[in-house]
């Protein structure tokens, strides 16, 4: 963590006092469909900080693909810890980190956790798909690992994180795999019953309907987590009827960066100039400011005298 360039440090922040862990409980045990914003690198969850989000989401599709590759467990893990360190470090809310498959067996899913944790992760997220796994809106290739073997690795995290507060969310891929409901909650009791603190379940249908029969027979009995990437124009009234607690906006604000970036890159390249473009980007000034340089400013006027 750094000292006091995270956004609403300050005033001690969207965690206060608690551990990451338990600031990430405290806003899903509220069952009101907390909104949490997926980001990829410091720069992107200060904008969510500074946007309002309470809670981040640190996305493998996003965190791979400003490394330039794909969501197939292409990055190593080394380079998407780094990037969740930038994100940690920037702001002062609780980051859910997509550990994927836990790159492995039980052991890679356990030494991700603590890495995670040691990092000032709230959690991580772990699915069902066997190792390595494609991206869920690839293709039909989905296998899922066996439930006795998913369900070792969220015990093995259990077992190994060092605070209570820390959160291991288990996804389930049934219904990406195109398996029914019904393998999908068998699926989603087996993890709970393994340690898993908070259940994601996933789906790449237009329409809610498989998400809301899921909600409906899990009744509430334990935390239920959502990422409407394809039914993304249900109303967040309805997520709250079905008694979803959190929801994930998984992958929108990268592309949004990316729209924004072709468009400029594109009329500069045309223009084969920046004047057009100028009016409508971000000023320095508000790089600056969103950096808090305001901040170096103030500590090297205060500290710099004092060398000799």
């Amino acid at each position: 963590m750094t000292i006091d360039q995270r956004p609403g440090k300050q005033d001690g922040g969207a965690t206060g006092h608690r551990s990451p862990g338990a600031a990430l409980r405290a806003l899903l045990a509220e069952a009101n469909a907390a909104p949490i914003m997926g980001v990829h690198d410091g720069l992107s969850a200060r904008i969510a900080l500074a946007e309002g989000f309470q809670a981040l989401w640190a996305s493998g599709l996003c965190m791979s693909t400003v490394l330039g590759v794909r969501d197939s467990d292409e990055a190593s893990w080394s380079q998407l810890l780094a990037l969740v360190e930038s994100i940690v470090s920037s702001v002062d809310v609780p980051v859910l980190v997509d550990a994927d498959t836990g790159y492995g067996n039980f052991n890679t899913a356990r030494r991700f956790a603590c890495k995670v944790e040691g990092l000032g992760g709230a959690g991580i997220c772990l699915e069902d798909k066997q190792f390595p796994k494609m991206n869920s809106f690839v293709g039909d290739g989905h296998a899922l690992a066996p439930v006795g073997e998913f369900s070792g690795k969220i015990r093995a995290c259990k077992d190994a994180q060092i605070g209570s507060d820390f959160v291991v969310v288990a996804r389930t891929e049934a219904l990406i795999a195109g398996h029914s409901v019904s393998e999908a909650l068998a699926r989603a009791e087996a993890y709970r019953e393994a340690g898993a603190d908070a259940i994601f379940i996933h789906s790449r249908q237009r329409t809610v309907d498989e998400i809301a029969e899921f909600a409906v027979e899990w009744a509430g009995r334990h935390p239920l987590v959502i990422a409407p990437t394809t039914y993304y124009d249900t109303p967040i009234a309805r997520f709250r009827e079905l008694g979803i607690d959190g929801v994930i906006w998984a992958n929108q604000g990268l592309r949004a960066a990316v729209t924004a970036m072709h468009a400029a890159y594109a009329e500069m390249w045309r223009d084969r100039g920046v004047t057009g473009i100028e009016p409508r980007i971000a000023t320095l000034k508000q790089i600056f400011s969103l950096l808090r340089y305001d901040e170096l400013e103030a500590a090297e006027q205060r500290y710099a005298g004092l060398i000799s």
